[in-house]
């Protein structure tokens, strides 16, 4: 006989959270949170102080696994770095056509943190700082002129392809940015 373990209140907290937030934003009451996770409200202070901060803890997993997945995406796409920049917008491509697709949890999430102080914004921050790294280190091995400055305009192409993907289904957005990448990355060569 085998015994199934269930996961705790903490687990079932943030994957509720995790669900929710993405599903309707941050701003989701805590009696749903409560609800969907199947705890009680003790747990929620217990484990996360708050609301804010199982928002945060949820943002911080999220944001890890996401950067997980923009590497995973450039490994696979080989040693080219213009080969790996652009597969980021094929697979966002793929990202934005799926049935659930809701958009950019953390542009999401910053636009609804009417409080400047929430530490949910720090997490976003990092994250977007991160992404933008990962993509200026490509660009320095493509030789391209100008490395941090054509990753920030990288990130508003995945950022605009992200909003515009949930705003606009089925317009392509993905594809639209990749051709802008192209390009935005042909600038490098001389």
């Amino acid at each position: 006989m085998t015994t199934r373990v269930l996961p705790g209140p903490r687990e079932r907290l943030l994957e509720a959270a995790k669900e929710l937030t993405y599903a309707q934003g941050v701003g989701v009451g805590v009696d749903a949170l409560l609800k969907a996770a199947n705890v009680a409200r003790r747990s929620l202070y217990e484990h996360f102080g708050g609301k804010d901060g199982l928002i945060t803890e949820v943002l911080r997993l999220s944001a890890a696994e996401d950067e997980a997945a923009y590497e995973r995406t450039m490994r696979a796409a080989g040693d080219d770095p213009r080969r790996r920049i652009l597969a980021v917008f094929d697979w966002l491509g793929e990202v934005i056509e799926e049935p659930d697709f809701r958009g950019c949890r953390y542009l999401a999430a910053e636009l609804a943190l009417a409080d400047p102080d929430h530490p949910g914004h720090e997490v976003t921050r990092r994250y977007n700082a991160r992404i933008r790294a990962l993509l200026e280190s490509e660009l320095r091995d493509l030789d391209h002129p100008r490395p941090a400055h054509a990753a920030d305009q990288l990130l508003v192409l995945i950022n605009g392809a992200l909003a515009v993907g949930a705003t606009r289904p089925g317009t392509l957005p993905a594809a639209a940015a990749r051709e802008l990448a192209e390009h935005l990355l042909d600038e490098g060569r001389g």
